[in-house]
């Protein structure tokens, strides 16, 4: 798929949270295509601390009004100054980058997307395309307490909405993988993006029932080509960048299992 390097222009920024934004975006010109799963790379300017691109999930893509939308942890100081630009503000991305999410080959599969906090970004998307393709989406979302949930009523847009919190203020209390959810329904395929320890516990779920299932890492990436090897993870294939070779990976392919 083709990359492009364009400077797009802020059309708002909601704020959901203390540390949480989701910056709007647009272009004079139709933005290019972008599956979910995808990620982009933001030039941070003005930040003397800041000297590498951020990598950011492609949270939505708004084909109609020519939107993409990114959410955004202000955890660093090059994610707190791209959480601080303003609408009419531009930003230089680089994207799409990484390959996405794979769609199910057999119609009408139930598929499950588990995330936890940040990493729900993706799935957001990847829910919208799944209910295109007339699939039925199933959320397991996981945050620390209620304010930490994300973009709740936009995930019942797209299909069932389940919440696990660590303190119990919403949903069911614990972790995503401890949700009564995974013991009483089957599903066909699992996608999941996160915190690592998530993310293992999910992959360790999905091989024991014999699903398929896919995880989108979120390791450290510099360049978003392969370039710089910052983001290399240890697979059966030996070692790949996740830029690259994924971000989103079968998690047989990962060596958490072994």
């Amino acid at each position: 798929m083709k990359k492009y390097n364009l400077d797009l222009k802020i059309l708002s920024v909601e704020r959901l949270s203390a540390t949480h934004v989701v910056l709007k975006l647009t272009s004079p010109d139709p933005l290019p295509p972008m599956v979910p799963g995808q990620f982009v790379e933001l030039l941070v300017d003005h930040s003397s601390t800041t000297f590498l691109r951020r990598p950011i999930s492609i949270n939505f893509v708004d084909i109609a009004a020519n939107e993409l939308w990114l959410l955004i942890a202000a955890v660093g100081d090059g994610t707190r100054r791209l959480s601080s630009l303003l609408p009419g503000d531009t930003v230089n991305c680089i994207f799409p980058l990484g390959n996405g999410f794979t769609m199910p080959a057999n119609p009408s599969s139930r598929v499950l997307l588990v995330g936890g906090g940040v990493g729900v970004a993706p799935l957001l998307y990847f829910g919208k395309a799944l209910q295109e393709a007339h699939h039925h989406a199933t959320f397991l979302l996981g945050a620390r307490s209620a304010k930490d949930l994300l973009e709740l009523d936009l995930f019942n847009k797209y299909g069932r909405v389940y919440v696990t919190t660590e303190d119990g203020s919403q949903g069911e209390k614990g972790f995503v993988t401890d949700h009564s959810l995974l013991q009483s329904e089957r599903f066909d395929q699992i996608s999941t993006c996160g915190p690592k320890p998530m993310m293992v516990s999910v992959a360790r779920y999905a091989l024991e029932k014999g699903i398929f299932c896919e995880a989108s890492l979120e390791n450290k990436m510099a360049c978003g080509v392969g370039a710089c090897l910052c983001c290399v993870e240890k697979t059966v294939e030996g070692n790949q960048c996740v830029c690259k070779e994924g971000p989103v990976f079968n998690v047989k392919d990962l060596l958490w299992h072994v």
